[in-house]
């Protein structure tokens, strides 16, 4: 059986889900011409709140990013309110942006 938390990068969407619930879990993002990836918004559903699965998700996209050698602006509040309590992900974070 297919871990439900594995990240899907949803392409068609400009998304990174989890494929659980209607709708997923997801961190909606754009990806600029310069290869900027921009991170604007993070949504859970409302039953899976508190149970940490926002984390696990700029967690693993994080990680996703980080193996594509990209770099990211955190748009959504979320994700740089994460990148705050986890500094080691800033390197991420592309020039002449903060979180």
């Amino acid at each position: 059986m297919e871990n439900p938390l594995q990240l899907v990068d949803n392409t068609e969407q400009h998304q990174y889900e989890f494929s659980i619930g209607d709708p997923p879990p997801r961190i909606e993002y754009i990806i600029s011409k310069s290869g900027l990836i921009y991170l604007t918004h993070t949504e859970v559903p409302p039953e899976m709140e508190g149970q940490g699965v926002a984390s696990e998700l700029v967690l693993a996209a994080l990680r996703d990013i980080d193996r594509r050698g990209m770099k990211l602006v955190p748009m959504c509040p979320y994700v740089a309110a994460y990148i705050r309590r986890h500094p080691e992900w800033k390197r991420l974070v592309a020039d002449g942006f903060g979180v």
